[in-house]
């Protein structure tokens, strides 16, 4: 993978539930990294008719490791395309270099709120 195809960046946002003085609930987003990725949509090709278990993942991202950050499915990736949860994390070929994701685009819940699952 070079980084002339990792051109869309993206923020790793974990997703903090907060009281507040009432005991209301309040979703906090706290920003673990900002870094480049390379960004592939969903399409009808051979390589996303092999990933049919994840039919609800409509975009995959693969990025480099960040030392210290594990991404786990509680977190949310945010880019120029909008906000995606994450369904699948993988270690790319088992070498600990590159991080595989795939992910669905979080729609928007009422008001003002995302859906939190």
């Amino acid at each position: 993978m070079s980084i002339g195809r990792m051109n869309t960046f993206i923020d790793i946002i974990e997703v903090e539930n907060v009281k507040d003085k009432e005991s209301f609930s309040i979703t906090n987003d706290k920003i673990i990294a900002s870094v480049r990725a390379y960004m592939e949509e969903k399409s009808g090709t051979v390589r996303w008719a092999n990933r049919a278990s994840f039919t609800s993942a409509t975009v995959l991202f693969r990025f480099r490791v960040i030392p210290g950050i594990k991404v786990t499915t509680k977190h949310v990736i945010v880019c120029c395309k909008g906000r995606f949860k994450i369904e699948n994390v993988e270690d790319v070929n088992g070498r600990k270099m590159y991080i595989e994701i795939l992910a669905r685009k979080d729609e928007p819940n009422g008001e003002n709120g995302y859906q939190n699952e």
